[in-house]
């Protein structure tokens, strides 16, 4: 499998939706929690319409979540994305980039009006050693805890808060340099470079660290671009966010019972 090149167009819109078109086609889908099609590796969205006879997306669009944390950490909630092939572009492993280029177009993260919410009861989803839970607080508080075979990774947690803001921001995507060739072998993990991925060994890391525990804070990362699919940014909410152990699979079905549990309170 060889690496392709990604042409994404980014366009203003007045639909109050991030939409995506993908190679060409002349009808866009949602980015939102309803038209997550997958959650192996990475975040995909697909258009639900054009559903071929067995059963798979015509149209869909890999690796969605640090696009989508970007434009969290920006509330942007109303552009249109062409890509010219089935993935958002990796770029340095983690959300950095877009938010340069969307800074270096006249975007902030200072919206004119700002929505808050909470929950209006508890939010739990738990499954064995993995769990997000989700409660309603003054303010936003994230903790996320992981427990990683690896010298800095065990029994370990990071809690977000402005002072790391531009630490997670620029956290990059990692893992188990060991698993490496039998991820490749499966079909995934082919666009791996030291540049945009942080490869975690029995010693330490293949590469420097941008900032101490970069592997739990791209969690985070992950996190809020996960549950952005609720068309809600977690910078929008009252609510304190606990997780243990947890990945995009998880995120995503927590984030499906949020949708149904935010109120506006502001």
């Amino acid at each position: 499998m060889k690496n392709l090149d990604c042409g994404v167009v980014i366009k203003p819109s007045k639909e109050g939706i991030i939409r995506l078109f993908v190679k060409g086609a002349d009808k866009g889908f949602k980015a939102c929690i309803d038209n997550v099609i997958s959650t192996e590796h990475n975040v995909t969205l697909g258009s639900r319409e054009h559903r071929t006879l067995l059963g798979t997306c015509k149209y869909k669009a890999g690796l969605c979540e640090h696009f989508m944390a970007a434009c969290a950490f920006l509330r942007i909630n109303s552009v249109d994305v062409y890509l010219s092939v089935e993935e958002f572009p990796i770029f340095d492993g983690s959300s950095k980039v877009w938010v340069e280029l969307f800074k270096e177009a006249g975007l902030t993260d200072k919206p004119k009006k700002q929505t808050i919410y909470t929950v209006k009861e508890p939010v739990y989803y738990i499954n064995g050693k993995t769990s997000l839970v989700i409660l309603p607080d003054d303010d936003l508080n994230i903790t996320y805890s992981v427990n990683y075979d690896h010298c800095d990774l065990k029994r370990q947690w990071v809690s977000f808060n402005p002072d790391n803001h531009d630490e997670i921001i620029e956290a990059r995507t990692f893992g188990f340099y060991k698993d490496l060739k039998k991820y490749q072998m499966l079909g995934f993990a082919h666009g791996v470079t030291i540049e945009n991925t942080l490869g975690l060994t029995d010693e330490g890391y293949t590469t420097n660290v941008r900032s101490d525990k970069e592997p739990i804070k791209h969690k985070i990362l992950d996190l809020f671009g996960d549950i952005y699919q609720t068309g809600v940014s977690p910078l929008d909410l009252k609510c304190r966010i606990l997780v243990k152990e947890a990945g995009h699979a998880v995120h995503i079905k927590a984030a499906k019972l949020l949708k149904d549990k935010l109120v506006k309170i502001k």
